[in-house]
């Protein structure tokens, strides 16, 4: 899309030259440390430093243009060379939003919105890669689900070469840490079909109570288009009660415990950690999946994208081959196994009391190996039930028969202590402590699962174990 065509979605005014204005950005970029050449910066003011400082750093750095609002740059008085590259703006978040909101109003095709407090960003992929059987999908890359987050992945309908008539479907993750998160991102991307995957104590600190924790996530259910379908965790009470709160959508329930439209049952978890099998059932059918991501809680992400594919037509047996070729999505269970004998779960990308739960329940069904290691980060954004949160963990790690604990930073502590006597358990204040810590006691034959939040940047474990292992 032009550049001109682009001005005129943001509202935005501007003196641009004719050749500027005819031109189509790369992308867009709100990183002035990553802006590449073609690109349109959007300067938005942070809590700590403000994209206007940096509009001729990045000008100088190959971009195309940049959104401003004209009285926060440090040149407002003289604008020289520069004006004819710059869209002008009251509010260049708001702005950007509602770019977005239009280039998907004028679109008219499904949106996939999908949130949950543990595991929405695989959900998401899954759910594209179930899709992407069907036709062309927009997916948010990485975990690019907030305000901001969400027109950068719209921009990519529009930049680049792309039109949104190539793209047949979004899958849009949409995260949240307060109220009215959720509602803004679904006012932006109205969706067809709205995921709820699970209520658990991620951002808890913002509200309290996991009760407080589900009204805000229920903006999901209530931003669904009239006439769309809510796709809710039958297994989670928080989130099937969701399907009450509107009477002109349709509910398509997944779980494992309770009765819900799509199942999982006969579920094996394969012991050399290659994933797990189990039988889908669907009101249409049934179909055998052999699902090459770890744990449990992959069932239940795998069963959201189920959930969603049916709700689109798509039948079992088109659903299972689908999943049958996914892989986990970066960070987020990644299975390592270097030449030495040592096998560890990457699992680092994010954490919080269920994901951390989960991923552990993942490792003594595996089979072949001689010890089970956790490293564990604090959990951060847990509010005042922080230390029993971390207290909580560490002993259902000890019950889970883990032969050694590893917990890395502040409140990780807490973790340590209440698992201390009953495994082997050992804190470290920093994740390059944790990884020395790892290195000098690591066998042939051990499985090493590592789990942090991304405060704490226990990949850094993960780097120094490829670094000595190779």
């Amino acid at each position: 899309m032009k550049l001109r065509e682009i001005a005129r979605l943001c509202g935005a005014s501007h003196m641009l030259e004719e050749t500027i204005a005819e031109a189509e950005p790369v992308g867009f970029a709100i990183d002035s440390r990553a802006v590449k050449p073609g690109e349109l910066f959007v300067a938005i003011p942070g809590g700590r430093m403000d994209g206007h400082q940096f509009v001729r750093e990045v000008f100088d750095k190959g971009a195309m243009a940049a959104m401003v609002v004209h009285h926060r740059l440090p040149f407002a008085s003289e604008l020289g060379e520069l004006a004819n590259r710059l869209l002008f703006v009251e509010n260049t978040l708001c702005a950007f939003q509602q770019m977005a909101q239009r280039a998907i109003a004028a679109w008219h095709r499904p949106v996939v919105g999908v949130t949950a407090s543990a595991g929405k960003t695989t959900i998401k992929d899954l759910g594209t890669h179930v899709m992407s059987a069907v036709g062309n999908v927009l997916k948010s890359p990485g975990n690019l689900n907030t305000g901001y987050g969400l027109p950068l992945t719209v921009s990519r309908m529009i930049t680049g070469g792309a039109k949104p008539a190539d793209f047949d479907f979004a899958v849009l993750e949409m995260g949240m840490s307060s109220y009215g998160e959720i509602a803004r991102l679904v006012d932006i991307a109205p969706p067809t079909v709205g995921v709820v995957g699970n209520v658990g104590t991620a951002h808890i600190e913002f509200f309290g109570s996991r009760d407080r924790l589900a009204r805000a996530k229920a903006e999901m259910v209530d931003g669904i288009k009239s006439g769309g379908t809510a796709v809710l965790n039958a297994d989670d009470p928080l989130v099937i009660r969701m399907s009450d709160r509107r009477h002109d959508i349709a509910i398509v329930s997944f779980g494992i415990e309770s009765p819900a439209e799509v199942r999982a049952t006969e579920i094996r978890a394969a012991e050399d950690l290659s994933g797990a099998r189990f039988v889908l059932a669907t009101p249409d059918g049934e179909a055998v999946v052999t699902l090459p991501l770890i744990g449990r809680h992959n069932v239940y992400n795998a069963l959201a994208a189920a959930a969603v594919a049916h709700s689109f037509g798509l039948r079992p047996e088109q659903i299972a081959a689908r999943l049958a070729t996914a892989a986990p999505s970066r960070m987020r269970g990644e299975l390592i196994r270097f030449g030495n004998g040592v096998t560890v779960i990457d699992d680092t990308y994010n954490s919080n009391p269920q994901a951390l739960i989960e991923s552990v329940r993942a490792m003594p069904v595996s089979k072949g190996f001689s010890r089970r290691i956790v490293v564990a980060g604090e959990m951060l954004e847990l509010g005042a039930m922080a230390e029993e949160l971390h207290r909580q963990c560490g002993r259902e790690i000890a019950a889970m028969k883990i032969d050694r604990l590893i917990g890395v930073r502040g409140l990780a502590a807490e973790m340590v202590r209440s698992a201390n006597g009953s495994i082997s358990a050992a804190f470290c204040e920093t994740p390059e402590e944790a990884a020395e810590v790892l290195l000098a006691e690591a066998r042939a034959g051990d499985l090493v699962l590592v789990k942090g939040s991304r405060g704490v940047r226990t990949e850094r474990v993960i780097e120094k174990l490829r670094a000595a292992f190779g």
